[in-house]
């Protein structure tokens, strides 16, 4: 075999056992029922902020912890530990997507989603100022 052959062969090799082992890493949708039943795994929680009550967001004291309740699509609520800073404009969420596991009597998120409040009502765009060109 020459020389190509066999570099060609080691490197189909290696983007094969990196798609195997990205799909089998890989986390899915669930609720927090089946988060807290499966700690060991990684999931995707989809839910809402509950507002009732507080967020604790304290950057003085540890900048990579922000705390807050969420409820599940199913109604569940359970408190989650952010592991970053507190997103910008987090209270005008609609819906929030954790990606995290489960411990203890928490919800541990490594990363937050966010779906924001749509720019236009009614149909029509936001009224914004027009920038100048130069």
């Amino acid at each position: 075999m020459k020389k190509s052959h066999i570099i060609l062969i080691v490197l189909i090799a290696v983007a094969i056992g990196a798609i195997v082992g990205s799909i089998s890493d890989s986390s899915t949708y669930a609720d927090f029922d089946k988060a807290f039943s499966n700690p060991e795994r990684e999931y995707h929680v989809v839910g809402q902020l509950n507002r009732d009550k507080p967020t604790v967001y304290e950057p003085e004291k540890n900048a990579d912890l922000f705390t807050f309740y969420m409820l599940d699509n199913n109604g569940v609520e359970k408190e989650v530990f952010l592991t970053k800073a507190k997103p910008q404009d987090f209270e005008r969420s609609e819906q929030i997507v954790l990606i995290g596991k489960a411990k203890d009597d928490v919800f541990v998120a490594r990363e937050i989603l966010m779906k924001c409040p749509s720019k236009y009502e009614d149909g029509t765009p936001e009224e914004t100022p027009a920038k100048a060109s130069i």
